[in-house]
């Protein structure tokens, strides 16, 4: 399934939701949850993406349903650690989880001994926000497009080379090299600022990262956006062209984050959750702040979303198994 599911018809959808929040309490009192206050378990440390997004949405949730959400960060193994933990809690409505597509898609493709199973030990409650990434190379690269930059990397092999500080980052990259038939050998980094920094100081010659610390090295000059790898232009940067723009249709790769709980909650706490999600994410003061932060607030329905979920593992296997990937645990 491609970005293009994420589509107006579901943030209509989720606008809907917003406009009737009071309706979700007369569901919520029928069953009588929530009673008590919801756990929200993060995969990473205070201040980090996931974290933000599952503060902002949380506050907001809080409101709707009328009872404490609380934060609880459980960083370690890439963001594994968190799902882990959540499939060993009781799945009554009051553990949820804030995950990444890194946790709920990729790791899926890459680790085939992973303790949990995003389709099978989780139901989707809401999509928080979805992003392209972007790719930059070196302000001074005297490539325009990403077939000169291609062109290029294949007659200066020497430099082929490219920065990289998540699994995500990695895998879209490798995509492009089959694609594209573009070499260019891995650099790791801990961080997209440190892969930003490579590629102004030279170091690297490509960088494929998200937007929050991309966006304003682009426009300070610093280093030169090629393409973003969704089906649309980001509105920060409507001047950089899609992938399919630049002749990689098949460069499609969209990241987000959202919520989940445990496969076994009950349907009526699932649809209360889903419905209240729903709204949090598509309260305009929400998602003006989700928006400043270089991602799209919401935009799949709980459905789409597990099919976005299935597609994305597919597809991420595809790429480990062609590039002949390997992840240390």
């Amino acid at each position: 399934m491609s970005a293009g599911h994420f589509t107006r018809r579901a943030m209509v959808s989720a606008l809907a939701a917003l406009a009737a929040p009071a309706a979700l309490a007369p569901a919520a009192a029928q069953s009588g949850y929530p009673n008590r206050p919801i756990r929200v378990i993060v995969g990473f440390a205070a201040g980090g993406g996931n974290d933000i997004f599952a503060r902002l949405v949380g506050d907001r949730l809080s409101q709707i349903l009328g009872q404490t959400v609380v934060v609880e960060n459980k960083p370690g193994a890439g963001g594994r650690l968190a799902p882990e933990y959540v499939t060993q809690q009781l799945p009554d409505g009051y553990t949820l989880f804030v995950g990444p597509s890194g946790a709920m898609a990729i790791a899926a493709a890459i680790y085939p001994d992973l303790k949990y199973s995003p389709l099978q030990s989780f139901v989707p409650i809401a999509m928080i926000a979805h992003f392209p990434l972007i790719m930059v190379v070196g302000a001074d690269n005297p490539a325009n497009t990403v077939k000169e930059f291609v062109a290029w990397m294949k007659a200066h092999p020497d430099k082929a080379n490219y920065a990289s500080s998540s699994t995500a980052f990695t895998i879209t990259t490798e995509l492009l090299k089959l694609k594209s038939g573009m070499p260019g050998t891995m650099i790791p980094y801990k961080s997209s600022n440190e892969m930003n920094l490579s590629v102004i100081q030279g170091q690297t010659a490509l960088a494929i990262a998200d937007g929050p610390p991309t966006v304003p090295q682009v426009k300070a000059g610093k280093v030169k956006a090629l393409a973003v790898t969704g089906a649309e232009r980001s509105p920060l940067l409507p001047d950089v062209p899609t992938m399919a723009e630049a002749g990689y249709p098949d460069v499609d790769v969209q990241l987000w984050s959202g919520i989940f709980a445990p496969a076994a909650t009950p349907a009526p706490v699932v649809a209360t959750l889903q419905k209240a999600a729903n709204a949090a994410i598509a309260d305009p003061g929400v998602a003006e702040k989700l928006r400043a932060l270089a991602v799209n607030p919401g935009g799949a329905t709980p459905d789409e979303f597990k099919a976005i979920i299935q597609s994305d593992i597919a597809k991420f296997a595809e790429v480990v198994k062609a590039a002949n990937l390997k992840f240390e645990e």
